[in-house]
């Protein structure tokens, strides 16, 4: 299965140049960066305008679009018109990064000097009187090299501003009883740009009931399956209709992605599917996770959208875990920590929808607490269908993005390590190391009311992430803090 269901991002660079400077200097410095570009294999274009007066920063956009750019640089190879400028910024339809060139030897200080760093500040004080979101990098002037890999940088960022700002997600289902942690607002996904489409449990019944006509397609992923269990299942009756089910989702997918480019779901799980679908849908959730479809768990729209999030800003499937349960010292006998203190330990857990190619090992089996809950725990029927194992060992990055109970929207970002230590226990799961972890669950996880379910990519992404929710226009972004930082609120005597 190819991961898809995601943006490709084509930046288009534009130049601009100050009335009182040489346009050819920003012409020069532009062909430079663009040399550059095609050099580091970032799949970038220049616009043949150089950005002088309002009419030029029109034509400057206009010219991008057609070219099929979805994000933007706009080049300051001079001081730069700030008015113009911004003015470009505001008409495109995308994310825009903004930088400016280095002098580059002594000889241009005598007559070719550009003076960006100057202009630059004039430009980002246009950009507050716009009040426009810009991604302005941390070091945002220099030359071609440098400025090349911060815009190869951009691409990962813009994939996730043009991602979210073009999805919908699928919801079926209310959330479970008592699991209000997972509230999803809906206004504030809609001023992301994304969409919502809130569906009935009945609704995703019926689907899967017309699924079942299909039995050709079911023969086929259900032999798909079985290749990737490695011939392996206990439960060979159970694929036909995990394929079903699987064939139900994909058709709704693409009849009702309608004018959205992108989809999620987050879908109901429990209690009442196992008795009407005869399985738990674990692994099928895992699967599509594995083609660029998230699908969260127990309706957790926010939670399916920091997934999508994660897996933009990687490249790779993402996952959702519950942050779960700490980690006795007798499991830790001769692990590598990588550096980690046993108290900023934890286990990142769910039932089984984690891909396959994100595990160490896995196989399918059955949830054991549902089936305690609904089968007594005798013999599992309806509730196999879960992928368990331990996740894959390596770098991670725990993301959500969150609407408050206020509606406003938070976020944490947090990098580590899932370790390589054998859980001892049930379900897709991973001893997971954050560093300074201990007092982040206590001073953000917890003080800020987030859910249990956080998302986990497979790489790290925190310098992506951070940046593209600021883009997204989120404020409120929180990140584990030294022992000698505060946290706001935080006993100095504790």
């Amino acid at each position: 299965m190819s991961m898809q269901n995601m943006p490709e991002i084509k930046i288009g660079v534009v130049g601009v140049s100050r009335d009182c400077f040489p346009a050819s200097l920003t012409q020069k410095r532009l062909a430079a960066l663009m040399a550059e570009l095609k050099k580091q294999k970032v799949d970038a274009v220049a616009c043949p305008v150089i950005i002088e007066n309002e009419k030029q920063a029109l034509a400057a956009c206009d010219d991008l679009i057609e070219q099929g750019c979805n994000a933007a640089v706009v080049y300051l190879g001079n001081f730069g018109p700030e008015g113009p400028a911004t003015l470009f910024i505001q008409e495109f339809p995308g994310p825009v990064m903004v930088c400016a060139a280095a002098e580059e030897n002594k000889a241009v200080l005598a007559s070719d000097r550009g003076d960006a760093l100057c202009g630059l500040l004039n430009c980002s004080y246009n950009i507050g009187l716009r009040r426009l979101d810009v991604y302005i990098p941390q070091y945002p002037v220099g030359l071609p090299k440098d400025l090349a890999q911060k815009i190869g940088e951009f691409t990962a960022i813009a994939r996730v501003v043009v991602g979210v700002s073009n999805l919908k997600v699928f919801g079926f289902g209310p959330r479970p009883h008592d699991f209000m942690a997972c509230n999803a607002p809906i206004q504030p996904i809609f001023d992301l740009g994304a969409t919502v489409m809130e569906n009935s449990e009945l609704d995703l019944l019926v689907e899967y009931k017309k699924a079942a006509k299909d039995k050709a397609s079911i023969k086929a992923i259900a032999a798909d399956m079985a290749k990737e269990l490695k011939g392996c299942c206990r439960w060979p009756d159970l694929l036909p209709k995990l394929a079903q089910y699987e064939l139900a989702l994909m058709n709704f997918f693409e009849s009702n992605l309608g004018a959205s480019s992108y989809g999620v779901f987050a879908n109901k799980c429990w209690p009442a599917f196992e008795s009407e679908f005869g399985f738990v849908p674990c692994f099928i959730n895992s699967r599509l996770a594995g083609r660029g479809i998230p699908v969260a768990c127990e309706v957790d729209l926010y939670g399916a959208i920091s997934e999508y999030m994660l897996q933009c800003a990687t490249g790779l499937p993402a996952t959702l875990l519950d942050i779960n349960n700490s980690v006795p010292a007798d499991i830790l006998k001769g692990a590598d920590l990588k550096g980690v203190p046993v108290r900023d330990l934890f286990m990142g857990f769910h039932c089984g929808n984690t891909c396959s190619s994100c595990m160490k090992s896995c196989t399918m089996k059955y949830q054991l607490i549902m089936n305690r809950l609904m089968e007594g725990g005798g013999e599992p029927d309806i509730t196999r269908g879960t992928l368990e194992g331990q996740l894959k060992p390596g770098a991670t990055t725990m993301f959500r993005l969150q609407a408050n109970a206020d509606s406003e929207l938070v976020s944490y970002i947090a990098e580590g390590e899932m370790l390589d230590v054998d859980p001892c226990s049930f379900g897709g799961i991973s001893v997971v190391g954050i560093r300074d972890f201990a007092r982040f669950y206590r001073h953000v996880l917890i003080g800020k009311r987030f859910p249990h379910h956080g998302g986990f990519g497979f790489a790290r992404a925190g310098k992506v992430l951070f940046e593209a929710v600021k883009l997204l226009g989120v404020e409120d972004v929180n990140t584990p803090l030294p022992e000698s930082v505060r946290y706001p609120g935080e006993n100095p005597f504790a």
